[in-house]
């Protein structure tokens, strides 16, 4: 597979929130904004800099740094790359020494009970390891809300689960499929609910007639589909396409 073909490695936290989500975004190229995103965007703006390569010491630090993983089919840019003087690190084009790479990952908000960041964070390492053929032991996330700086060990177990993620979005979008909605708590954060419209699963009666409504293309327009009565699949199982 080219670079080209590769999957946008944000993608993967996306997926990990909500898999219907990241195929509203990545397949059917739908999006909108609210506050946290509209934020978020900016804050990256600000990080993604590839002109930016500070020196101190022995920290050296590059912004917007490119990366991509053929292992993972994954391309996209680390946040911020910093680069510590460590002899069990790798030489650099145009620097003295060895260098072993950190990435670190920018977020708006606070640390998550979920794995996203991490999973997120995860890829561009194992994307940097590639690269660079050396080893990244660890990365680090910096939530902007609460100021605070995680350092994430880099496990078998977050590799293993970031791998078969990935593996599970290449393959989603082989398909060109569009997973069913589950509605959660998570919906309320989602600046795409208006799009996806998670509400309409809960009203859904399965023992009367059953919708199956479609968002067509970059218009929005609805199309609504008469399944019948008494469709064979259950309440939660009624599709958002």
């Amino acid at each position: 597979m080219a670079e080209d073909d590769f999957l946008a490695m944000s993608g993967i936290q996306h997926f990990a929130f909500c898999r219907r989500q990241w195929a509203l975004i990545h397949l059917e190229q739908q999006w909108a904004e609210n506050q946290r995103t509209a934020e978020g965007r900016l804050e990256h703006d600000r990080c993604h800099d590839d002109t930016f390569a500070e020196k101190r010491g022995d920290l050296l630090v590059v912004r917007g740094m490119p990366v991509n993983s053929g292992r993972l089919r994954l391309s996209g840019h680390c946040d911020v790359v910093e680069f510590h003087a460590d002899p069990a690190g790798v030489p650099l084009q145009g620097r003295a020494g060895l260098w072993l790479p950190l990435p670190v990952e920018y977020k708006h908000g606070h640390a998550k009970e979920n794995n996203a960041d991490r999973l997120q964070l995860c890829a561009q390492a194992m994307a940097l390891e590639e690269m660079l053929v050396c080893s990244v032991p660890q990365g680090a996330l910096f939530y902007a809300e609460t100021r605070r700086r995680e350092l994430v060990p880099l496990t078998p177990e977050l590799r293993a689960e970031t791998q078969a993620m990935a593996d599970e979005m290449n393959r989603c979008f082989a398909r060109g499929y569009t997973p069913k909605v589950k509605p959660g708590k998570h919906c309320n954060a989602c600046s795409l609910k208006a799009i996806c419209l998670p509400v309409l699963c809960r009203r859904a009666d399965p023992a009367a007639d059953s919708l199956r409504f479609y968002q067509l293309g970059s218009h929005y327009k609805s199309r609504v589909e008469h399944v019948g009565l008494h469709p064979e699949f259950a309440q939660d199982e009624v599709l958002l396409l």
